[in-house]
């Protein structure tokens, strides 16, 4: 199995977040603010993206926190699969 790219980009993360349910909030400055309400629960998660070229990986692990997942490495793989 190999490794999923570290090399990601906030407007690749917006547009696979968005293909799962998150919308577009607002903008603020250089970053995107995400909104998912889960259909079930009603649960309510808002995340922040930078729109940098490339993400760091301490911001990409805070993305994946806010999200919910509960294993960085499989995340990021999810997200090279959907992108």
């Amino acid at each position: 199995m190999t490794s999923p790219s570290r090399d990601f980009y906030g407007a690749d993360i917006v547009s696979v977040l968005q293909g799962f349910g998150y919308r577009e909030d607002r903008q603020r400055g250089s970053h995107v603010i995400l909104k998912y309400t889960h259909p079930e629960t009603g649960e309510i998660r808002i995340i922040s993206v930078p729109l940098h070229d490339k993400i760091r990986t301490g911001s990409f692990q805070a993305i994946a926190e806010e999200c919910g997942a509960e294993d960085f490495h499989e995340w990021c793989r999810w997200i090279d699969d959907h992108r």
